[in-house]
Parts: structure tokens; C-alpha cells; sequence
């Protein structure tokens, strides 16, 4: 196999660990940390109408998902490429940066999450997924 079609393979491989890592995290999110009372979590108007009602609790399990899922991903692209595992594991990560910015659009959330997340939960955890996968080789 090319080194090219194996790094094409490993970055989807990671995409595919870290949903999969996120979708976790967000099926437990309202069992660990219920939403208001009266909100229904699949419903973006409701959501969207009941914003206001959420504390920074709320928050929390999400980021984890974001960051989470980011991490493991360009891990495993790290671990999964030929070469140049490192840019793999940002391009992995890139992905996972513009998922998080459509998320931004598409469901709302305070500016300071939204900020925090958007700094934090993607790219740096990108690059600690090449510190991470240095260590483990090591």
C-alpha cells in the first residue's frame, strides 16, 4: 500500500475514533449532568429557546466530547500513518476543528464555551496526540 492512500486511511480512521469517542461522551452527557427541566436535548429549538436555563455545568461533558474525541482521533491517525505522522495527526485534528465550527453555527451555545472550545478542544489536543504518540513509541 502507498504511503499516500495509508495516510488518506489513517486520517479517516481517526475521524471515525473520534466520533465515536464523542458520540460516547455525548449519549452520557444528559444522564451524568440532566438538562434543565423542560428541555429536549434532540430538539435544537428547544434548545435554543431554553439557552438561558443552562449553567456552566452543562458544559462541561460536552467539551470533554469535543476534546476527547479530537485527542483519540489524531492519536489513532498518528499511530495509523506511514509518514509524516505528525501533520496526519493535525490534519485529523483539522477535521475535527471544522466539525466543531458547524457545530458553532448550528447549535447555540454562550460565546465563552464556544471560545474555550474552539481554542482548546481541537488543535491542542491534536498536538498533544503527537506528544502522546511519541511517548508511547518510546
Amino acid at each position: 500500500m502507498s504511503p499516500t492512500v495509508r495516510n488518506v486511511l489513517a486520517v479517516l480512521a481517526g475521524v471515525i475514533v473520534g466520533v465515536l469517542v464523542n458520540a460516547a461522551f455525548v449519549a452520557t452527557c444528559s444522564r451524568l449532568i440532566p438538562p434543565p427541566a423542560g428541555v429536549d436535548m434532540n430538539d435544537a429549538e428547544s434548545v435554543a429557546q431554553s439557552m438561558h436555563l443552562f449553567e456552566p455545568k452543562h458544559f462541561v461533558l460536552p467539551f470533554l466530547a469535543h476534546a476527547l474525541g479530537t485527542l483519540s482521533g489524531a492519536l489513532a491517525a498518528h499511530v495509523i500513518a506511514a509518514t509524516g505522522k505528525s501533520k496526519v495527526a493535525y490534519i485529523a485534528g483539522a477535521v475535527f476543528l471544522c466539525g466543531g465550527i458547524a457545530a458553532c453555527v448550528m447549535i447555540p451555545a454562550p460565546a465563552w464555551f464556544i471560545a474555550i472550545d474552539l481554542v482548546v478542544a481541537y488543535i491542542p489536543m491534536a498536538w498533544l496526540a503527537t506528544r502522546l504518540a511519541g511517548k508511547l513509541k518510546a
